[in-house]
């Protein structure tokens, strides 16, 4: 008779990080040299205790790890100084909310992300992509990022306001919204209330932002009770607002929160990751012309793709999804435990911080060869190994998985797509690639690329990858719930 034999538990390294600053903690590590210090982590565990100010806080450093926090959102909620920070910018949005009432605001806001719904916004995003390419002179130096947040602050207004906010509006959101982001980071990695309530430049820098970003919020918000309905995410929002007793009617404090939950989970972490991806192909010739190559065939003419083109552009979204392993603009967020539990052998206590980043998940040469190599061809069909796709999570997972996810997918591939199809972005002369300044996002914020000619490719003839069905980023899908992994 033969027995089965019993799985043995895996058995996990914990330890803690050396060079703890007095007060400061690793606070000042993360924001000065925040890549090269993950990258330090695995070597002392699988989970490895840190000190976010005088604050203990545990780092998950290993990608299965990290799926036993996500996917066990009662014992691991939103929370910890990340989401403490968020919460006085977003109130209780989709976000920032706690799991108990989570399902109902996911619930309200998921028809606007359904997949028929994401196939409307096709002629709004490579619209405004188009509008970036006219205003791109071949031969003329261009500010990438600043296009960027342009476009994508567009884009995401259009689909939650319609057409509310004019141009003058639409900059002022964008300049808020990179100027919170930025401020919310340091509050987050050196969480010490009294160095922020200071009159520096910085921090009256940082509320002005805050202050204006809500300014506008409300009177969107008024404005448009006075109008006529839309068929827009601010439409779905009031229409709940007027409840007619069969369910909870939505305040106007949440319709407020939910709509700076999605305008600062929808603009800078897309941005950002359309400008990597550019800075990315100009550094890497051969994936550029496979890119090329794709958009030629799939495009002839030059045309703008429409939602029957998305299954053909496979390369163009293994572009987007290498990019958001290589460079993934959301690169750190925190949950807190709501009770006393263990993780990886290790007794956590009630209200402690547990972090992960995807940066150091996806760049983990265990899980992906060659981690700083660009390729997009890792997520060709067939490709990607189970490794790879446990650990690709640009987007969280579990019931927090970023609601918007396949619509930040179509969004970045349209507009690459469109973009990529008319010009071609060079790095200036005497570039170097330089880390990124931290915030809660990463990416490049000022980057400036020449605009070069885009020859077409002499043939038509489709590339030799073609298939007809778009890669899968990962194992999970693409948008959850945290800013950037949340939304």
């Amino acid at each position: 008779m033969s027995h089965a034999v019993p799985e043995r538990k895996r058995t996990w390294r914990t330890g803690t990080a050396p060079g703890i600053f007095p007060v400061l903690g690793h606070g000042i590590s993360l924001y000065r040299q925040p890549l090269a210090f993950l990258n330090s982590l695995p070597a002392y565990g699988d989970l490895v205790e840190i000190r976010l100010g005088p604050q203990r806080a545990w780092m998950v450093c290993h990608p299965e790890l990290t799926h036993e926090v996500l996917m066990d959102p009662h014992t691991f909620d939103k929370g910890g100084p990340l989401y403490d920070r968020l919460g006085k910018l977003m109130g209780d949005g989709l976000v920032t909310c706690r799991q108990p009432t989570h399902r109902d605001k996911r619930r309200l806001l998921q028809p606007a992300f359904r997949p028929s719904h994401v196939a409307r916004y096709t002629d709004l995003v490579t619209e405004e992509a188009a509008a970036v390419c006219r205003a791109w002179p071949v031969g003329q130096d261009v500010a990438v990022t600043e296009a960027m947040m342009a476009l994508t602050t567009r884009v995401t207004s259009r689909v939650l306001l319609s057409d509310s906010l004019d141009d003058r509006t639409t900059a002022q959101v964008r300049d808020c919204l990179g100027a919170v982001v930025r401020g919310l980071f340091v509050r987050t990695v050196v969480p010490i209330d009294v160095l922020f309530r200071l009159p520096t430049p910085a921090n009256r820098r940082y509320r002005r932002a805050l202050s204006r970003l809500h300014e506008i919020i409300d009177t969107t918000i008024t404005e448009r009770r006075r109008g006529a309905d839309r068929d827009d995410v601010l439409g779905t929002l009031l229409k709940a607002a007027k409840s007619d007793g069969s369910t909870a009617a939505v305040t106007d404090q949440e319709v407020h929160d939910h709509l700076i939950t999605l305008l600062l989970t929808g603009v800078e972490t897309q941005a950002l990751a359309l400008t990597s991806a550019f800075s990315l192909l100009a550094r890497h010739p051969e994936a550029e012309r496979r890119l090329h190559a794709e958009l030629d065939s799939v495009l002839a003419g030059g045309r703008r793709p429409t939602p029957e083109d998305l299954p053909q552009l496979v390369y163009t979204r293994c572009v987007v999804s290498e990019t958001l392993r290589h460079s993934s603009p959301g690169w750190l967020f925190t949950r807190v435990a709501t009770k006393e539990t263990e993780l990886a052998g290790c007794r956590l206590p009630k209200g402690a911080a547990v972090l992960y980043s995807p940066h150091l998940l996806h760049h983990d040469p265990s899980s992906f060869p060659d981690p700083e190599r660009f390729d997009p061809g890792r997520w060709l069909p067939g490709r990607p190994t189970a490794e790879e796709r446990r650990a690709m999570m640009p987007f969280s997972a579990g019931n927090r998985k970023c609601l918007g996810d396949e619509f930040a997918m179509v969004e970045a591939t349209l507009a690459l797509a469109t973009i990529a199809a008319r010009r071609r972005l060079r790095h200036l002369p005497g570039y170097v690639d330089r880390k990124p300044r931290p915030g809660i996002t990463m990416g490049p914020r000022s980057l400036v690329m020449t605009c070069a000619p885009r020859p077409r490719m002499p043939s038509a003839a489709p590339p030799a990858h073609r298939v007809t069905a778009a890669p899968c980023t990962s194992d999970s899908g693409m948008a959850g719930d945290d800013v950037v992994d949340d939304a």
